[in-house]
């Protein structure tokens, strides 16, 4: 005869559920610890082939910007001291004292940088008032022709080389020079126009030469004084 046994509740022992987990669970965690002891040995692998590498890649790039910071705080320091001898030379001008000016000039566009440009425009500008217009002349044509120069700098250096040596110069040769400067959307087409209608009168070429002042007189882009002197011009050529 078969029966159940029954303990008192005292005697009973229980036992906390447990949710068991799908067999393909645990064997896909199994398979990704693998994976990552994969990775990291691999990882160290890599890292002792080529750690050292890296290293010296790191250095370099540290070193290097270092360089290019170092490099930057002396291009400052080199512009604040060239702004202040240039700004020096105009104080020497204004006084009077053209010689040493144009000396610091001369001396600031020979090093290049910043003000070298404009140094030598204030070079030129002082050799023109000392009467030496060849030497105006140069300074102004060796802007004209520097590669590293904005062109509208070019542009106006090939002006200011024109009417410093008009008198003395070609007419002929004086239009062609000029002649790229015409072009409408160019800023100094007005004053080159100006010069060219000069070199035409010279020429004997009065028509053309009335002409072109007759535009410029009407061009309400250009200055009002040249305006004003183109419409004289015009005037006094009219037949």
């Amino acid at each position: 005869m078969t029966g159940a046994i029954c303990l008192p509740s005292h005697e009973r022992m229980w036992y906390p559920l447990v949710q068991l987990r799908p067999a393909g669970a645990c064997v896909s965690d199994i398979f990704r610890e693998i994976d990552e002891e994969l990775r990291r040995d691999n990882l160290l692998k890599l890292w002792s082939r080529y750690g050292r590498y890296v290293v010296a890649v790191a250095a370099v790039a540290l070193i290097i910007a270092g360089g290019v910071v170092a490099w930057q705080a002396h291009q400052l320091s080199e512009r604040r001291a060239q702004s202040a001898r240039y700004a020096g030379a105009l104080a020497l001008a204004r006084a009077g004292k053209t010689a040493d000016a144009a000396t610091v000039f001369a001396s600031i566009a020979r090093e290049g940088g910043g003000y070298s440009i404009l140094a030598s425009f204030e070079d030129a500008a002082l050799l023109a008032m000392a009467g030496d217009h060849k030497g105006a002349v140069a300074v102004y044509d060796s802007i004209a022709v520097a590669s590293g120069v904005d062109p509208t700098f070019r542009d106006l250096a090939l002006v200011l080389s024109v009417m410093q040596s008009t008198p003395e110069a070609d007419p002929q040769a004086t239009i062609s020079r000029l002649a790229p400067l015409t072009a409408p959307g160019n800023p100094w087409r007005p004053t080159a126009a100006e010069l060219t209608a000069a070199a035409k009168l010279k020429l004997g070429e009065a028509k053309a030469a009335l002409a072109l002042y007759k535009s410029l007189a009407d061009d309400l882009t250009a200055p009002r004084s040249l305006r004003a002197r183109a419409a004289e011009m015009a005037a006094a050529l009219a037949p």
